[in-house]
């Protein structure tokens, strides 16, 4: 019999496999204990993978980057909580109960008492296997703290932690000196040079709390040694509510109405309508800002006007552009569908386009653009396909819109250049299994030629999260016939949607223009690019503006 060796990417993508079957199995059982048995094969499985974003997570020494990239994406509070509760929306905005939004996530949290968060899941499966992921990091690297400090099995621990304990529990504020003593001990226990404890250390504070490092390290160490000692283990709960709703488009659906709704409202819905998804400033800056801050204009030119409104001490200017946008065509739908999409409505009738770069084909007359924020994984799919329908109506007819393109653009991993550059699918390729989808993309490589930014053309695999990627898997998709350019969550999402109603529902033309374009936020593959080492900050306005530009030009 030949043996049979599997490869590190084929491992890597059984243990992908493995995951998502396991957390779906988990979340139709409705409950399960991560550290216990029953989520043994969620931990293996993330330990086999070692997805790059989390770094260290199979050693034994802490991983600080990933546990921060987790940190700003989980709840304020959650290490002190033992049982995490995952709801649908299910009307704790109505309560007494403060609302916590992460600060890269836009999901709903809500604090119920000393040892319980919920958080609350409205944009479909991808959320829910995004926080279980997380959650899983941060409970092995809890136990890698706990083994450290902890003696005996009586609970016996070592000096450093019972400090840190009590600087903690007792709020002390701390000098100089006494924080260094601290990042001495944090080193001994975490298994990190005294260096990396004072940069993490200054990453992890706040305003509202300086010490926030310390209070995250004590509290995953001290939950983890009830685990331990105590058999008091973390337990993770889905309502029934949640497992009932996920995956049937009812806040997709809301989302959609709203806005058809409001173009019927509007006496919109018998123009030419173009759809892109993208972030809430950078279409209405690129139509807006020159001529609602003239000055400023003047002296910064260009790109140098978007990069001066994306510091964060500008919010003045900001204000400017949204208050002369909304008196010039442009209609903000706030979300309250709970997707967590916020929604512009463009009449382009009202922008008096000699105050633009732009000049309006005579052919194209008066387009309405409506610009979507960023879906998240499969919600892409939910939102797209409920958009794309026709309205139904009171006396039981429909009412069909004329899309005329779609557009998404979005931030992506990148496999073949750097941090800023851009890349042009023509076919998306979804992980895990054979779909793949071909398409005809309206933007070409040539329209971004006279820019000096890597543009890159070629295969975008959808993966089933960004957190779970490994070098071994990336160099597959890049280094095999697949020829993979970039990874992302959601394109072949979007595409399924756009082709089923343009394809097989005739909800909209067969003819509709397609135009995907991406960013690089990261390159997974170099070190020091993963996400996990920081946002792009300034790097990300001339990509963000530059495809936005090249869309806007196609529309217009």
């Amino acid at each position: 019999m030949t043996d049979i060796k599997q490869s590190k990417s084929q491992e890597s993508s059984n243990a992908i496999e493995r995951i998502y079957i396991t957390m779906r199995h988990l979340f139709n059982r409705g409950f399960y204990k991560p550290m216990g048995v029953s989520g043994k094969t969620l931990r293996e499985a993330l330990l086999t993978l070692q997805p790059e974003i989390y770094g260290s997570i199979a050693g034994d020494k802490a991983e600080l980057d990933g546990l921060l990239y987790i940190i700003d994406r989980l709840p304020e509070g959650i290490t002190e909580c033992k049982f995490i509760n995952l709801t649908a929306d299910e009307g704790f905005t109505n309560s007494h109960f403060k609302s916590i939004i992460p600060v890269k996530r836009r999901r709903n949290c809500y604090r119920i008492d000393k040892n319980q968060m919920n958080i609350e899941i409205t944009r479909g499966r991808s959320d829910v296997y995004d926080v279980l992921t997380h959650l899983t990091f941060l409970y092995i690297e809890s136990h890698k703290i706990a083994g450290k400090v902890l003696l005996n099995d009586d609970g016996k621990v070592i000096r450093e932690w019972t400090h840190l304990e009590n600087t903690v529990l007792q709020n002390k504020k701390l000098d100089h000196k006494e924080k260094e003593v601290l990042f001495s001990y944090l080193s001994n226990i975490l298994g990190r040079p005294f260096s990396e404890i004072q940069v993490a250390f200054k990453q992890f504070a706040t305003t509202k709390i300086p010490n926030r490092f310390f209070e995250i390290i004590y509290w995953m160490g001290k939950l983890a040694i009830n685990e331990i000692i105590s058999d008091q283990k973390h337990e993770i709960t889905f309502s029934s509510i949640l497992r009932e709703r996920i995956g049937h488009h009812i806040y997709g659906d809301l989302l959609a109405t709203n806005i058809k709704e409001k173009l019927v409202e509007c006496g919109l819905h018998k123009r030419n309508i173009h759809i892109i998804s993208a972030n809430m400033h950078s279409v209405m800056n690129s139509l807006y800002a020159a001529y609602s801050l003239p000055k400023e204009s003047q002296n910064h030119q260009g790109l140098a006007l978007y990069e001066l409104m994306s510091k964060e001490e500008n919010d003045k200017l900001r204000k400017i552009v949204k208050s002369t946008a909304s008196k010039n065509g442009l209609v903000y739908l706030r979300d309250n569908s709970g997707t967590n999409i916020n929604v512009q409505i463009i009449d382009t009738s009202k922008i008096d386009f000699d105050k633009t770069i732009y000049s309006p084909s005579e052919s194209e007359e008066n387009p309405v653009i409506i610009v979507m924020d960023y879906a998240f994984g499969e919600q892409a799919y939910e939102t797209m396909d409920e958009l794309l329908k026709p309205l139904d109506t009171d006396d039981g007819g429909n009412i069909y819109f004329n899309i005329s393109s779609v557009s998404i653009m979005g931030k992506a991993g990148i496999l073949q250049g750097r941090k800023g550059d851009i890349m042009i699918p023509n076919a998306h390729v979804f992980e895990g299994t054979a779909d793949n989808y071909p398409f005809k993309n309206d933007l070409k490589k040539d329209d971004f030629k006279d820019i000096d930014l890597g543009v890159f053309k070629g295969t975008m695999v959808s993966v089933l999260g960004t957190s779970l990627q490994n070098k071994d898997l990336l160099e597959f998709f890049k280094f095999s016939t697949w020829k993979v350019i970039g990874l992302e969550m959601e394109g072949a999402h979007y595409q399924k949607a756009i082709q089923a109603a343009s394809k097989i529902r005739g909800n909209i033309s067969k003819n509709v223009k397609v135009r995907y374009a991406y960013y690089a936020s990261d390159n997974p593959l170099e070190t020091g690019s993963t996400l996990a080492s920081g946002a792009l900050g300034t790097t990300g306005v001339k990509p963000t503006y530059t495809i936005t530009e090249k869309i806007l030009q196609k529309i217009l």
